[in-house]
C-alpha cells in the first residue's frame, strides 16, 4: 500500500510543476502542452484512487475525462491556429491603391 502512496504523491508533484509549466510558459504551445499533461496526469490519478478505494468506476470516470482532455487540446490548438491564420491573411486591395 505505501507503493501506491508514493506514487500518488509522485503524480501529485509532477502535476504541481505541469501548472507551473502551464502558467510560465513562454509560448502559448507550451501552456497548452503542459495543460495536455496536467490532464493526462489527472487521468492517471483518477485511475489510482479508483484502485486504492477499490471502486472500479472510476476508470470509466477516467476514460471520459481522458477523452475530453484530448478533444479540448485539440479545439484549443485549432482555434489559436485559426486565429493566428487570420491575422497575417493580407487585406484586399480597393479600387483606389491599384
Amino acid at each position: 500500500m505505501s507503493m501506491f502512496a508514493v506514487a500518488t504523491a509522485g503524480i501529485i508533484a509532477a502535476m504541481t510543476l505541469a501548472l507551473v509549466r502551464a502558467f510560465a510558459g513562454p509560448s502559448l504551445y507550451d501552456r497548452v502542452l503542459a495543460g495536455n499533461s496536467f490532464g493526462t496526469k489527472t487521468v492517471i490519478l483518477i485511475g489510482l484512487m479508483g484502485f486504492l478505494t477499490g471502486r472500479p468506476d472510476f476508470l470509466d470516470i477516467a476514460l471520459l475525462y481522458a477523452l475530453i482532455n484530448f478533444a479540448a487540446t485539440i479545439a484549443i490548438l485549432r482555434f489559436f491556429s485559426y486565429r493566428q491564420s487570420s491575422k497575417t491573411r493580407a487585406k484586399p486591395m480597393s479600387e483606389g491603391e491599384a
